[in-house]
């Protein structure tokens, strides 16, 4: 397949709305034999899907065949300033929720523009074999961003671009087309190392490698039971996933507010206080997470999180008041987390 159509594929991708559009071939070995250690050290905790599809994440054509080249994209998601993101992580007594998860869920966004990118290159060349992936499947989506030079993958893991920082969602089209490939780019954390300082919970147990089981993310979103008690006082005022190691990432100086109107903050998810929150019917949570990718942790894990907040939160009659009427929801669960804070309430 020629140059000028892969400069055709940026084009168009860019013409999507994507920020940058490259292309790899389906070699990942390097990126196998890191997971596979990740995974014998238990790093991921429960998330049993990452070990459970044998090699499919790592090779390509196993997953979906006669893959031969990936086209990788990139879209901003940041939806504010980074010194008002800070200054809700410093406001005890309001709820933190990774600005990822303020607006709409992306996956569809991504998908409807992937599918429209892959239907731009079936106009021009006909009839191909593809399959698009945004965090659907068993894909390693920042190894292949990182040969396909969207990027490099720091030490907290994510994909950092030198002109870009961090803020934004990747995707994927796997196809059976020979595709001329991108120059990956270099690494340029050098001796920096204040995204595993920052850690809350010191989950970045060294550089490349993040114990899941100690990240607020996974301790927020992917666990399903409770929180363990040595980390719930590390957490803050964190209710849904952590940002701290993209907020102190120097890179991320270069990072651009979103364009896209649908990842901006819904229902003021952005600044909202923890009592409220905490005050929501599970019809309310219902509701005003529709179409949000907070509603996939449910009503009795959000409830959870806040209740860990609130332990954290500044002593107060009106938090100590709030802990005593949820005493009498109906899950063993969430009633754990809650005796929890008001001990921390009241001791």
């Amino acid at each position: 397949m020629s140059k000028i159509l892969c400069e055709k594929i940026k084009t168009w991708g860019e013409e999507l709305g994507f920020q940058q559009v490259g292309i790899t071939n389906t070699d990942l070995s390097q990126a196998e034999a890191r997971l596979q250690t990740w995974l014998a050290n238990d790093f991921h905790g429960e998330l049993d899907y990452m070990a459970r599809h044998g090699l499919k994440r790592s090779r390509p054509a196993l997953l979906h065949e006669n893959t031969k080249s990936i086209i990788s994209v990139r879209l901003d998601y940041l939806p504010e300033n980074q010194n008002e993101i800070k200054h809700i992580l410093t406001a005890e007594n309001t709820a933190y929720i990774s600005r990822y998860a303020l607006g709409r869920d992306y996956h569809k966004l991504m998908r409807q523009r992937l599918q429209k990118l892959a239907d731009k290159i079936q106009t021009e060349i006909g009839v191909f074999g593809y399959r698009a992936f945004v965090d659907s499947a068993p894909v390693l989506e920042k190894a292949i961003a990182e040969k396909a030079g969207l990027g490099w993958i720091g030490k907290h893991s994510n994909l950092i671009n030198r002109k870009a920082g961090s803020w934004f969602f990747l995707g994927e089209i796997y196809t059976d087309l020979d595709l001329p490939i991108d120059e990956p780019t270099t690494s340029h954390c050098g001796e920096c190392s204040a995204c595993l300082t920052i850690c809350p919970t010191q989950a970045i147990v060294a550089p490349y490698q993040v114990d899941a089981r100690r990240c607020v993310s996974y301790l927020t979103i992917e666990l399903h039971g409770a929180i363990p008690e040595e980390f719930r006082s590390l957490i803050g005022n964190r209710i849904y996933g952590c940002d701290d190691c993209q907020l102190i990432c120097p890179w991320n100086r270069f990072a651009n507010l979103t364009k896209e109107s649908d990842f901006n903050p819904r229902h003021n998810l952005n600044s909202q206080e923890l009592l409220s929150v905490f005050a929501w019917s599970e019809t309310e949570f219902l509701t005003k997470t529709e179409g949000s990718a907070i509603r996939r942790i449910g009503y009795e894990r959000w409830l959870r999180n806040i209740a860990v907040a609130l332990g954290n939160a500044p002593k107060s009659e009106i938090v100590l008041n709030a802990l005593n009427d949820r005493l009498t929801f109906d899950s063993d669960l969430v009633r754990e987390h809650i005796l929890w804070a008001i001990t921390r309430q009241t001791t």
